[in-house]
């Protein structure tokens, strides 16, 4: 059962609802009130609604909208394991679940400290928070009230809950521009992490309170005898808090003891627009001498969270120095509460009022992250570097590998819509479809009613597409559209074969069964495509693998080995056919792995090539350990591409450079686009470190961009 004193405050927090939001509004957070009343009544767990009014009313006052209140209701009355979201979308609407699914994924904030971050974690928080900005409200609340909560635990526990704090949810607070949750996480984890220097500041702030406030009291009636002179009416005028960790950062900052500080003593004018807050600094400079270098206009030049005010330092009566701010009602709720009162002040319907601030929220998440990693060894490795956030027309948050284009987002979107991609429009303005698209970019595709993709898409040179699934899904639209004609191909190629073995009546499904294809028509487009060879075909037809020429009577019998026909090491498999993948062409030393085909034994590819780590999982367990083997001498073929500008001699110079580390070219294949070129070379390796040097003399040479192996 709740205790009387739980009730009363429930009562009480029912009462602020309909107070703030009106009968209307009210009625969800309400619901979710008795809701979580009766959930937690009927677990035995009234701490949780105590916690989970606490969380909900700290909400309230923030501004938060009725949906970010009820959410916070629901998610802390209920654990997520034991939350259905079927029935918590039956009652109170899709909103709400996709609030609470948001805040299933952003998990636990706590475990993202900056000495640690969680690569996987951190993706999909800031994935939780730019779909809904409001996740992150409810999380910071969170934190507000179990830091008011553990006032009497254990110190370790305290200092554990401060430190985490500073690293995390203060700078995240301010990024969101949440300054009243901001000022209360800062205070309680210094409190907790510095607890003799925040008494010693609490005492000397103590010690002046009365003749404080009586000396902003006299200027806050000069300032309103001013203003109403002026004919500025309604303003208000008030002390302004301080708050201990502030001062403390201002001490330490600039070395001064606690009396030199110049905004001890500070007011806030509230005023109706723009024109007046300049207004009222003017009277101020007038009144009093400004102090040099104290004057910041942060309505002309907002702060990063967009934090907008006018702030001067003055010396005022009796000499003593005073900061004052000036902003108007939207400033202030802004500067107080951030994202959480920014539904208040957008016109028009719901859906409208949500798209406009998606990407002004995106924005700040993102900068936060920056912030988070800032001087990590995550951040000098450049974890974060490799995933970029965009939004659809309709304001969902897709994340893709960092320099995708407008084609890659169309694929990520639906299959269908990558195949019939024709143009893209990036914030409004139309792109070519190579465009490497930028965080926070909207992104609108523009498709065709019928058709399928271009065979450039799928070319590594032109950059249309950079995402492995984007690449994935082109190459089997084009295996697809080409079945039949490499169907025909090869039932051709196969008739021809038989023919010359003399074979002509035998069973073309008996022949594509031995050869391992169950279906006769893959067997003839695997055929047309050269995946089977004549003499695979000659095997199935005559029953009878290729006759191993004799060993002499004095040869000695060879060891046993797995040792393959390629200098590859198949672990456990002995004799077993190899063949190097050309779509990554592995050398020694590269790490790489072996795949069982149907026909051609064993294709080893590196470890990372992108055919391998997109497998289903159904293929996945025709992989198999690989390794090299003594390959002596015996040369690899490796590419290269080089893209460059443009100039008389380019092949020359890069030819030469090539010759200097005694590499052999064996092809090489040019292409100019514009100012550049694009090359590629087929050089001749016995091992990848040679493949690297050559790279690093390339990139040497004048008008070479880039230089990389395929």
């Amino acid at each position: 059962m709740l205790t009387s004193t739980t009730a009363t405050e429930a009562d009480r927090f029912e009462r602020e609802v309909h107070a703030t939001y009106g009968e209307a509004l009210a009625e969800a957070p309400v619901r979710a009130l008795q809701f979580a009343r009766g959930a937690c009544q009927a677990t035995g767990r009234p701490e949780a609604f105590e916690r989970a009014v606490a969380v909900a009313r700290l909400l309230l006052l923030q501004g938060a909208d009725p949906e970010t209140v009820t959410a916070a209701l629901v998610s802390q009355s209920i654990p997520e394991a034991e939350l259905d979201l079927e029935a918590i979308q039956s009652n109170f609407g899709d909103e709400l679940a996709g609030l609470l699914r948001g805040l299933a994924r952003a998990g636990r904030i706590e475990t993202l400290n900056s000495s640690g971050v969680d690569m996987e974690q951190l993706r999909k928080m800031l994935l939780a928070i730019a779909e809904d900005v409001r996740v992150v409200l409810v999380k910071l609340a969170e934190r507000v009230v179990y830091l008011r909560s553990i006032t009497k635990a254990d110190d370790a526990i305290r200092r554990a809950a401060g430190r985490q704090t500073l690293e995390l949810f203060a700078p995240l607070a301010n990024r969101l521009g949440v300054s009243e949750m901001k000022w209360e996480l800062e205070d309680y984890a210094f409190r907790y992490n510095e607890p003799d220097v925040y008494k010693d500041i609490a005492r000397l702030l103590d010690a002046k309170r009365n003749d404080r406030e009586a000396y902003i009291q006299r200027v806050i009636e000069v300032l309103k005898i001013e203003l109403n002179a002026m004919g500025i009416e309604g303003s208000a005028i008030q002390g302004r808090p301080k708050h201990i960790y502030s001062i403390w950062r201002k001490m330490r900052g600039k070395s001064l003891p606690f009396e030199k500080l110049y905004d001890i003593r500070a007011v806030r004018v509230v005023v109706k627009n723009i024109r007046e807050c300049y207004t009222v600094l003017g009277i101020v400079h007038d009144l009093w001498t400004p102090i040099e270098g104290e004057f910041d206009d942060y309505i002309a030049h907002p702060k990063a969270n967009e934090y907008r005010s006018l702030h001067t330092a003055v010396v005022g009566p009796e000499g003593q120095t005073l900061e004052v701010q000036i902003r108007t009602e939207e400033m202030h709720l802004h500067s107080e509460h951030g994202v959480a009162a920014h539904w208040r002040y957008k016109e028009g319907g719901k859906s409208d009022r949500k798209f406009d601030s998606k990407i002004a929220w995106l924005r700040q998440v993102l900068a936060w992250k920056n912030e988070l990693t800032q001087g990590t060894a995550a951040a000098k490795e450049g974890l974060f570097e490799d995933t970029i956030y965009v939004l659809t027309p309709q304001g969902k948050v897709v994340d893709l590998p960092a320099g995708s284009t407008p084609i890659d987002f169309a694929y990520h979107v639906h299959t269908d819509l990558g195949h019939r991609c024709r143009g893209a429009k990036v914030d409004g303005q139309m792109v070519p479809l190579n465009y490497k698209l930028q965080n926070a970019q909207r992104v609108e595709i523009m498709a065709a009613k019928q058709g399928g993709p271009s065979r450039d898409w799928i070319s590594s040179q032109l950059g249309f597409l950079v995402s492995s699934r984007g690449l994935a899904k082109a190459r089997q639209w084009f295996r697809h559209e080409d079945f039949e004609k490499d169907a025909a191909e090869g039932r051709t190629a196969l008739d021809k074969e038989l023919q010359r073995l003399g074979a002509t009546h035998d069973s073309h499904e008996k022949i594509a069964t031995k050869c391992g294809f169950p279906k006769l028509e893959e067997f003839f487009a695997a055929l047309g495509r050269g995946e089977v060879t004549s003499r695979q075909i000659e095997i199935a037809v005559r029953g009878e693998p290729v006759a191993a020429p004799a060993a002499p009577a004095h040869a000695p019998a060879p060891a046993p080995s797995n040792r393959t026909s390629s200098g590859v090491l198949v672990l456990g498999v002995n004799n077993i056919a190899t063949m190097v993948a050309k779509c990554c062409k592995p050398v020694p030393p590269d790490p790489i792995i072996g795949f069982v085909t149907r026909t051609r034994g064993v294709m080893v590819h590196r470890t990372t090539c992108p055919n391998i780590t997109v497998l289903r999982e159904d293929q996945r367990d025709r992989l198999m350990p690989a390794d090299w083997g003594n390959t002596g001498a015996a040369p690899f073929s490796a590419e290269i591409e080089v893209v460059a500008l443009d100039r008389q001699g380019l092949l020359r110079d890069i030819s030469e450079a090539i010759a200097r580390e005694r590499i052999n070219v064996i092809a090489v294949n040019t292409l100019s686009r514009g100012a550049h070129a694009y090359m590629r070379f087929t050089l001749q390796v016995n091992e990848s470190e040679g493949i690297a040097r050559v790279l690093r003399q390339v990139k040497d040479v004048p008008g070479v961009d880039t230089a990389r192996r395929l």
